[in-house]
């Protein structure tokens, strides 16, 4: 069963939420705060977590943070009724998959949670190519492309995001030798290789859009 690690100070909208995954076969826990979904999260499992930002202890963004920074890669969608753009940027910055702005209905978080935790199991197509999540296969018009193992992690990392950014630390995670310059020197010989449209966000990281 896919567990869910919800993060919601509201106990009514958590309610609400969980009722709601859970009717849909998710398995959902609840936590208040921020220190209570650190030692969830540090505890188990999870295969996503839904954050509110503005929590007691530590907030949503902060606990995502210190997560990636531990090599959690677990997908994050952040839910907040802060809609400035700094705290968006901040959230798709450190790691994040989905932010959706409160108030929303609570059909749209199932919609995005379903799309999300779907698009990690089935194959996934981009132009003419199609990738298989689970065995890693790159097929280009039915003709398998090959590529070394650096050039595959960052592959999964943007093919996984599209449309998302992506903090540069994330990426250097994907090389042997971290750097700046060898992690530019790797984004562009794999948009040679697959023809991925990787845009750089100056100062931020890299999307693939």
């Amino acid at each position: 069963m896919v567990r869910i690690l919800l993060l919601e100070d509201d106990t009514i909208l958590a309610a609400t939420i969980k009722e709601l995954l859970e009717y849909d076969d998710y398995q959902v826990l609840h936590a208040k705060d921020g220190k209570e979904a650190a030692e969830l999260s540090y505890e188990k499992k999870f295969d996503l977590y839904i954050f509110d930002i503005n929590v007691p202890d530590i907030n949503g963004l902060e606990l995502l943070e210190s997560l990636r920074m531990a090599n959690d890669s677990t997908p994050a969608i952040f839910i907040s009724a802060l809609i400035d753009l700094e705290s968006i940027t901040k959230a798709f910055s450190i790691g994040a998959d989905d932010y959706i702005k409160k108030p929303f209905f609570p059909q749209e978080l199932l919609i995005r949670v379903n799309a999300k935790l779907i698009t990690k199991n089935t194959n996934i197509i981009y132009k003419d190519l199609e990738y298989n999540n689970s065995t890693k296969i790159l097929k280009r018009n039915g003709n398998i492309i090959g590529f070394g193992e650096v050039q595959e992690k960052l592959f999964h990392t943007f093919i996984n995001n599209i449309g998302q950014i992506l903090d540069k630390e994330i990426l250097l995670e994907c090389l042997e030798k971290p750097s700046h310059i060898a992690l530019r020197t790797a984004i562009t010989k794999l948009k040679q290789t697959t023809g991925l449209n990787i845009k750089n966000i100056r100062s931020i990281g890299y999307t693939l859009e």
